[in-house]
């Protein structure tokens, strides 16, 4: 599994997996962007916990540490943010169904993004993995 992970990080891929990566990864980020964007709206101006806006704007710390290796496309990056989200679904979730509007709203909201932040981790992991095996076989192996 090492000697694939390297190789994922060190092989060129084929521009078709180039460009479905870079697909995934703008998906990853814009996400990632509007989950903390939303986590800030929703704590200090939109819906917050207490008047004037609540500490609960901190949460969204954690998810500024992926931004610099989402955006070198780093895999392992991508691979732990993948993780990362599963403590904001439960909010979103916990939140959407106990909060009144609008902040259950927000609550939905948050949790759909982090599906979909999810979704775009786990689709960049498989595309690099797969054309890392694609290229570790085809060494092995090239007179197939």
């Amino acid at each position: 599994m090492t000697e694939l992970l390297a190789a994922a990080a060190s092989t060129p891929a084929p521009a078709a997996v180039r460009r479905a990566a870079a697909r995934t990864r703008a998906v990853a980020v814009t996400a990632l962007l509007a989950l903390l964007a939303l986590g800030l709206a929703w704590e200090l101006w939109l819906a917050p916990l207490r008047p004037g806006g609540s500490w609960w704007a901190l949460k969204v710390l954690p998810l500024t540490l992926p931004l610099a290796g989402l955006l070198k496309q780093r895999l392992y990056t991508y691979r732990w943010m993948s993780l990362l989200v599963w403590p904001y679904v439960a909010e979103g979730v916990v939140r959407g169904l106990n909060d009144a509007p609008p902040s259950a709203t927000l609550a939905w909201l948050q949790t759909a993004l982090c599906f979909v932040l999810f979704a775009a981790s786990a689709a960049h992991v498989r595309l690099r993995l797969h054309a890392a095996r694609r290229t570790v076989h085809t060494a092995a192996n090239p007179h197939r």
